[in-house]
């Protein structure tokens, strides 16, 4: 199963308004492993970005204007994430403008992100697994226990990377409890796996090369041990103290 992790930034909140892409990045996952493969790009709106925006993300007209205009990129990114589930925390927000920027390109090939791919919510899945907490990205990292403290400033390939790890740990993606501690790591064959930055500001990343989780199924005499309990707990009814 092919993923792409993806994140936006944006000149403003509402692309009906006017507001434009002005970053993309988005890294790669197939069977739930990273690949090491990303797709990143600076955004020429052709407009300006609001002041609120600037400091969420600190990307300023200045360094904008050289940059290529969606147009100039739609193709190259387009084509990197076909096919795949994009994985988005607040989708709605992102697909959003990936569709508007293509409806004002008005190209035959590519229509709207759901015509190409399809889309996991990771804020409506934080959400039913966490109800009444908070689910931001930030509040995600120290629930799960991943390293978000270089993110001083909102940007979209660290983001991705970051949503990335979350995703992982959140749907069952952790083979390493020692997450918070130095030191090397021993792989389920026994190898050594290559040495941990626990420098300060360093970012934990889930190793592209572990081993895939491996599935367990119940055996047929687990199978008829299990109805066995649940016809002796039915027929125990009212005599049971849980």
């Amino acid at each position: 199963m092919r993923q792409v992790v993806l994140d936006t930034e944006t000149t403003g909140l509402d692309p009906k308004t006017g507001h434009r892409i002005i970053e993309i990045g988005c890294v790669e996952l197939v069977n739930r492993k990273l690949t090491g493969r990303h797709y990143h790009q600076y955004i020429n709106p052709q407009r300006e970005v609001d002041d609120g925006a600037i400091e969420v993300h600190g990307i300023t007209n200045e360094f904008l204007q050289d940059k290529p205009v969606f147009s100039q990129v739609a193709d190259e990114f387009m084509t990197f994430c076909e096919g795949a589930e994009l994985v988005i925390h607040n989708a709605p927000f992102d697909v959003g403008f990936i569709d508007w920027e293509l409806k004002l390109l008005g190209s035959p090939r590519w229509k709207s992100v759901a015509a190409h791919c399809s889309v996991l919510d990771t804020l409506a899945l934080a959400r039913e697994k966490h109800p009444g907490q908070k689910n931001n990205l930030d509040a995600l990292c120290k629930r799960y226990f991943v390293d978000n403290s270089q993110r001083d400033l909102h940007g979209a390939l660290l983001d991705a990377e970051i949503l990335a790890d979350v995703y992982l740990m959140m749907t069952g993606g952790q083979t390493d409890l020692a997450l918070a501690q130095g030191g090397d790591s021993r792989s389920e064959e026994g190898g050594q796996n290559e040495q941990r930055d626990t420098s300060p500001g360093a970012i934990y990343r889930l190793s592209a090369d572990r081993a895939p989780l491996s599935v367990r199924q119940a055996s047929t005499a687990e199978l008829e041990a299990h109805r066995e309990m649940l016809e002796l707990l039915e027929k125990s009814a009212g005599k049971h103290f849980w």
